[in-house]
């Protein structure tokens, strides 16, 4: 196989895997590994402690997924974009904008324990909508992809 002919398959399936990928770190972090640090570490504070960060390190894998998928996404490349691709585009936005404001909104209120309860819902919520998101994105390209190669 030609080199040319690689890269325009890495470029046609990197998407689908950079997508995969946001969504099974969401996955993985959220519905496994913290619900893992709260059974098995000693304390309810260390294990918030601990998902704090976690939660921090997976804010920054969404936001550079999402950003390479609006790369590899580009408008200037959409009229060989399927419309499946360019809905994902959406999805790709809207998890980017909810991990950010999961971020830098929600997650220092949760720190500072004010109104931990309230907050921690709102945070839980907006986790369960950044990872719908990211599944959507997921979806949509890898079924875009599987048709554009058949």
């Amino acid at each position: 196989m030609r080199f040319s002919t690689r890269l325009q398959l890495l470029r046609e399936l990197a998407p689908a895997w950079l997508a995969a990928l946001w969504w099974g770190s969401l996955s993985t972090i959220g519905f496994l590994v913290v619900p893992m640090l709260f059974v098995y570490l000693p304390t309810p504070a260390m294990a918030g402690s601990m998902a704090a960060k976690l939660f921090t390190a997976q804010t920054w894998v969404s936001l550079n997924c999402g950003l390479l998928l609006l790369l590899f996404l580009r408008p200037d490349q959409a009229s060989s974009l399927s419309s499946r691709a360019r809905t994902a585009m959406i999805f790709i936005v809207a998890g980017m904008l909810l991990a950010l404001l999961s971020e830098f909104a929600v997650a220092p209120r949760i720190v500072a324990r004010e109104n931990l309860a309230l907050w921690h819902r709102v945070g839980s919520g907006l986790y369960l909508l950044q990872w719908l998101c990211a599944g959507a994105a997921f979806w949509r390209l890898a079924a875009s992809g599987h048709r554009s190669q058949v």
